[in-house]
């Protein structure tokens, strides 16, 4: 069940096209890796394959963090603790992939193995420094 997301982490979310680090757990360890995102309706996806999606069929419990810096420092932080639901739909995972893709400059069709990952916001802080 979703808290949601303030409002003022939701600006932050998607003022720029940021990586994420996207935490997975693998035998109850944490598994991290940088990852393309994307924030709609309360919601973050992500487009992924391999051992993140291995981890979350697994476990779908999981952690995103997505931070600003400016010549080194720190300008602000998002944390979001969420479960995780692999979307199996060709159709919404390209819609998912016109939306996501093309914020990083990537080709909306770029890496059709990727399968879509819908995060629930769970928990979610945010600070600005």
């Amino acid at each position: 069940m979703s808290n949601g997301v303030p409002a003022e982490a939701e600006a932050l979310l998607t003022s720029e096209p940021l990586i994420a680090h996207f935490a997975t757990s693998v035998e109850d360890r944490p598994h991290v890796a940088p990852v393309w995102y994307g924030y709609t309706e309360n919601t973050i996806e992500v487009l992924t394959t391999g051992r993140k999606l291995a981890n979350i069929r697994a476990n779908p419990r999981v952690a995103l963090s997505v931070q600003k810096d400016r010549g080194g420092r720190a300008q602000w932080a998002v944390t979001i603790l969420g479960q995780a639901t692999v979307i199996e739909d060709d159709e919404e995972t390209e819609a998912a992939e016109a939306r996501i893709n093309p914020k990083y400059g990537a080709d909306p069709s770029a890496w059709p193995e990727n399968v879509l990952v819908r995060i629930d916001p769970g928990t979610v802080q945010y600070s600005t420094y």
